[in-house]
């Protein structure tokens, strides 16, 4: 049950921006989910329609929640965030990394969060474009995509993000 029933009304809840997440269905279409609200997701075949089908269950899911009288939950906001995380790590990585950072002449802060911001992205296009990367063996491997590399070519990620079909240019 909701501890502030009826203290704010329906249409406090409807205006609430959530954010959604899609994935592509392995056979056809799109899935869309609002993971703030629980089950709240649907299908469709064209981004177009699965926008609109994730409104209007969204949509549902608050008004069925509020009239029942059950908690909804507020969409994750980005003042939650403190920026700052303690993070554990064995001194000689703590060694290396101060080192690196000294050689790119940046501080550790800095550096330490562009790796962060690095690897987080390539999981994110990795994830999109089903790539594989084989780590050791110079070889760069994208299912679908048809890309091709070697140790000493580097792909362009930005191009990659822009993309969802088509041919990517290695950058040597």
């Amino acid at each position: 049950m909701r501890h502030d029933t009826k203290s704010k009304e329906l249409t406090y809840y409807l205006d609430l921006h959530y954010p959604v997440t899609v994935h592509t269905d392995p056979e056809g279409g799109f899935v869309a989910e609002i993971e703030e609200l629980p089950g709240c997701m649907t299908q469709a075949d064209t981004l177009d329609e699965v926008f609109a089908a994730i409104e209007e269950a969204r949509e549902l899911w608050i008004r069925t929640a509020y009239n029942e009288g059950q908690d909804i939950p507020l969409p994750r906001d980005v003042a939650e965030y403190t920026g700052k995380f303690l993070v554990r790590i064995p001194r000689t990585l703590h060694r290396t990394l101060v080192r690196a950072a000294k050689q790119e002449g940046v501080s550790l802060n800095q550096y330490v969060t562009s790796l962060l911001a690095a690897g987080v992205t390539r999981g994110i296009i990795e994830a999109k474009v089903g790539a594989v990367v084989l780590v050791g063996t110079g070889v760069t491997a994208v299912t679908g995509l048809e890309i091709f590399g070697t140790a000493e070519e580097t792909i362009d990620y930005d191009a990659l993000l822009s993309m969802s079909q088509g041919e990517l240019r290695l950058k040597k």
